[in-house]
């Protein structure tokens, strides 16, 4: 079954694509964003650096992060970070339901794939 990946291009090192929101749905999901790199199959330096990424992109932090300690550290979604995910999301659904008259057709041109 085709799918649709979209990336948004903002600029040339600003785009936001799948991965990361899913890691801001995982952090949301799981408070942390060790957890939520973990869960995804990436390291904790990587997970922290899309965050750090995501952050500096944006008016507004999308992830607030306490540090670890004595009750353990967290993260959480910002206003922002949930208006950005839900956004985004909406985007991608808008352009499955859009395109996909154009995908069956590509499709119906496709060699048999097995």
């Amino acid at each position: 079954m085709p799918r649709v990946r979209l990336r948004v291009v903002f600029g040339p090192e600003e785009m936001m694509g799948p991965g990361k929101a899913e890691l801001l749905e995982r952090i949301a999901g799981t408070g942390s964003i060790a957890a939520a790199g973990r869960s995804m199959g990436m390291s904790y330096k990587r997970a922290w650096q899309l965050v750090e990424t995501l952050n500096a992109m944006f008016r507004e932090p999308l992830v607030e992060s306490t540090r670890g300690g004595a009750k353990g550290g967290g993260a959480r979604l910002t206003e922002a970070g949930e208006a950005v995910l839900a956004e985004y999301r909406a985007l991608e659904a808008e352009a499955r339901r859009a395109g996909g008259p154009h995908i069956e057709r590509l499709q119906k041109l496709l060699r048999d794939i097995s």
